[in-house]
């Protein structure tokens, strides 16, 4: 008996992963990528007084619109990190860098992003981190370029 599975070619399909949706933005968070254009972080006050960064459109607990936003500083703390010792071609960095999970001081949300570091050894948990800002802004999360270790 011949396994007539093993002899079939293989079944193939070319395939490019993408969105193909354009998803516009509400007022929360256009308000919130004019901000970063203008080098403002805005966090999101829900109505039981957190502050959340990056700003959902809606409250978490109750899913309540949120209406109001304020400014916070652009420095924060690492909660997590994972150190790139070969960054992609996409990546933010073209040299070896970490992403971190950086809550905004005064926030109780936390952001993804890139961190800019010599050396893995240089990143900790609970290190202070920066902002820095794009050279030009124009209005998107790429407005920060990535952030930096705080020195005090």
């Amino acid at each position: 008996m011949t396994d007539t599975l093993n002899e079939l070619p293989p079944l193939t399909q070319d395939f490019e992963l993408g969105f193909t949706y354009t998803r516009s933005l509400g007022p929360v968070l256009s308000r919130f990528l004019t901000g970063l254009r203008d080098g403002q972080v805005l966090a999101a006050r829900t109505r039981a007084g957190t502050l959340l960064v990056p700003p959902p459109e809606f409250e978490p607990v109750s899913g309540a619109s949120i209406k109001e936003l304020e400014p916070v500083a652009a420095e924060g703390t690492v909660l997590s990190w994972c150190w790139v010792s070969q960054p992609s071609s996409s990546a933010p960095l073209n040299k070896p860098f970490a992403w971190v999970l950086v809550r905004f001081e005064g926030c109780d949300g936390a952001m993804l992003h890139a961190l800019a570091a010599d050396a893995k050894e240089q990143v900790h948990t609970g290190m202070r981190v920066r902002v820095r800002w794009a050279p030009e802004r124009v209005g998107n999360v790429k407005d920060i370029a990535c952030f930096e270790v705080h020195k005090q």
